[in-house]
């Protein structure tokens, strides 16, 4: 029955209750209970419905985000109208079964259909639409925000990608890069108010499905109470807390050392842009900075990468016949990107067959965006796509010539071949075992390009035995891995805050930097007011993607990497390890993979790991000769910090 029918139904009972009619005999009410063929019936329907809407929604979807224009938001925003309508209406149907004894599968299906969408839509059709609309025109609004500076007497707008080379560099004064950093930052206040309508939207829908609002809708996804789950995040963020501690004090002291104490306090918050990356996530754009042992042999691929681009740009210019004009020299460069970004991705795909995943279809390469186009915005922040659940599978990203991208391929790929081993499924059930799971697949293949991979693979020269590499090779993956972990819990913490109302629409900003301080130890570049919406500044706020399950892989991928190694059978420091071309790895990572969510996510780890708990204790195991090394240097230090009020912001950064 459709909503409509449902409260017709209602109205009826309702009149012939008010008569003299009489009620209808028990018998004849419980022939009118749905059954369990009826329950298999339902969700049969679902998973053949979503074999022919989602690759709709998600060309639309695809569309907007690789060529972003004001038709293509009014295309997405209708196609996500038309999927939310769908979504809510059977969410609302299916409430019939409630209390009908079914299969194992059946009720799993039903559970999961309410955890579809991220973005609960009010069943008002009219508030629908406006909540689509909205969430195109925020997630447009990032991919097409720009910096806009005069330069020379002429205004210079840049894109995110360029404003991120300012704030990355450490060459770059603290002035230039605080300046880079609110530049960006500044793009955001345009979607406060749209933010705040979206939480009252979301709100209503996740009441209308029985959730006292979106965050607690987020957090019932994790086969455990929605309050079990945030006692579980606490849980693993206080295994890990100590190590990134230790991070952040021999971090403070190295750039309190080159700034002094006017910029970087000895005792307390670190300013956001000093730390290599737009949004403080992860530091190792400074690790030139903080190296424990400067000279002693550092892997970096990026100048091997470079190397390779620049080689198949001098091929081109030689095969060229004359000298190229200067628009004919820029389609030669975008030409010499292309093939390299291929290159980087094929590596990528080396590796996953090399443990026995199968090749990439063909149509990957043919549709992927592997560049930022030269004529159109497009949402370059990385992400990998399955826009048909039958092998169409796509990466979206703007790749360049360096370290960061070759991981981040090796990562997107992991989402690829989640896809493709779960395809066989009902649609239901083709997705994670829990949405960290998602994203520690490919990052646990990330753990093993070690030194010794990259060189056996001929990214950087063979490689000897070293302690003090080891310190600085494990500093490195710190500044990436262990830095991240509490920006990857807090951003969900704020945003839990703000479904529920504990941070009200006038604090938006204030509790975010009240966040940050508490969980990361930073502090913003410059004072900041309610007049910004620095979240917004963070792909995944306006995108709406929930950020939790990032703080989740980060913890498990050590965990699956640990699992993988032993059924390899390496002996030896965790940190060595390297499964490439390991069939049995393969086969184990194949078979986990292969159950989706078909299964709650505690029997799919355990198949993979012997265990049904996430737990950290891989982390400090992998890391314990830096966290050795941490202590050592940080004695006599006054690590950790207090916080200070949201608003303010450390004295004008002075030139070093």
């Amino acid at each position: 029955m459709t909503r409509r029918t449902l409260a017709a139904a209602f109205a009826l009972l309702t009149l012939a209750a008010c008569g003299k009619s009489e009620a209808p005999p028990p018998e004849a009410a419980k022939a009118d209970r749905p059954t369990a063929a009826d329950a298999d019936k339902f969700i049969a329907g679902i998973n053949d419905d979503f074999r022919k809407k989602l690759p709709f929604l998600n060309s639309a979807q695809w569309v907007q985000d690789t060529y972003i224009t004001d038709d293509t938001q009014t295309l997405s925003s209708s196609a996500n109208e038309q999927w939310l309508g769908y979504l809510s209406g059977k969410i609302e149907e299916s409430k019939k079964f409630n209390g009908v004894e079914m299969s194992p599968e059946t009720a799993r299906g039903m559970l999961l259909l309410k955890l579809q969408s991220a973005m609960p839509a009010p069943s008002d059709p009219a508030k629908r639409e406006e909540l689509a609309k909205i969430a195109a025109r925020m997630e447009a609004n990032y991919g097409a925000g720009k910096w806009c500076r005069e330069t020379g007497g002429k205004q210079d707008c840049l894109n995110l990608d360029q404003i991120e080379k300012i704030v990355n560099d450490p060459k770059q004064t603290p002035q230039a890069r605080a300046e880079a950093w609110a530049g960006w930052h500044e793009t955001a206040r345009p979607i406060r108010k749209d933010y705040q309508r979206f939480v009252e939207l979301t709100n209503q829908g996740a009441k209308e499905m029985g959730y006292a609002d979106t965050g607690e809708l987020w957090r019932a996804g994790y086969d455990m109470s929605p309050a079990d789950f945030e006692k579980e995040t606490d849980r693993l963020w206080a295994q890990v807390q100590p190590l990134y501690e230790q991070l952040h004090c021999y971090v403070r002291g190295k750039l309190n050392a080159k700034y002094g104490d006017a910029v970087v306090p000895k005792d307390g918050l670190i300013p956001a842009q000093l730390l290599g990356n737009m949004w403080a996530q992860q530091w190792s754009n400074i690790y030139d900075q903080v190296e424990p042992y400067p000279g002693v042999r550092s892997v970096d691929v990026t100048p091997a990468l470079k190397k390779q681009r620049e080689e198949e740009l001098k091929k081109l210019l030689a095969a060229f016949k004359g000298t190229p004009t200067a628009v004919q020299r820029a389609e030669l460069e975008h030409q010499a990107d292309a093939a390299e970004a291929k290159r980087i991705t094929k590596i990528a795909e080396d590796f996953y067959t090399s443990v026995g995943f199968p090749p990439l279809p063909g149509s990957f390469y043919e549709k992927s965006m592997l560049l930022r186009p030269r004529d159109r915005d497009v949402v370059c922040h990385a992400s990998a796509w399955d826009m048909n659940m039958q092998g169409d599978v796509r990466v979206k990203m703007c790749m360049e010539p360096d370290a960061e991208t070759l991981e981040t391929i090796h990562h997107e790929m992991g989402h690829i071949y989640y896809d493709l081993m779960y395809n066989p499924l009902p649609p239901l059930f083709q997705n994670a075992a829990h949405d960290g799971f998602h994203e520690a697949i490919g990052d646990t293949i990330t753990l093993s390009l070690n030194p010794a991979h990259l060189a056996k693979i001929g990214l950087v020269p063979a490689q000897k035995e070293d302690p003090k590499a080891t310190i600085n090779a494990q500093m490195r993956l710190a500044l990436d891995k262990i830095a991240f972990l509490p920006f990857g819990k807090l951003i969900d913490q704020w945003r839990w805050k703000v479904f529920s109302g504990a941070i009200p629409a006038d604090q938006y900003n204030a509790g975010w930097w009240k966040l940050r301080a508490q969980y990361q130890g930073i502090a913003p570049p410059l004072a900041r007011s309610e007049e910004d919406f620095d979240p917004g500044a963070k792909y995944h706020v306006p995108g709406n993607t929930p950020y939790t399950r990032y703080f989740l892989s980060f913890i498990i991928q050590f965990q699956f990497q640990k699992a993988l190694c032993d059924a390899a059978g390496f002996k030896g420091p965790l940190y060595e390890c390297d499964i490439y071309g390991n069939k049995d790895a393969g086969k184990k990572y194949m078979e986990m993979l292969s159950a989706g969510a078909s299964k709650p996510w505690q029997d799919t780890l355990e198949k993979l790991t012997g265990t049904r708990q996430m737990d950290a204790a891989a982390i400090t195991e992998y890391f314990a000769p830096l966290m050795a090394y941490l202590k050592q240097q940080n004695q006599g230090q006054s690590c950790g910090w207090a916080t200070q009020p949201a608003t303010t912001a450390p004295a004008a950064p002075a030139t070093p």
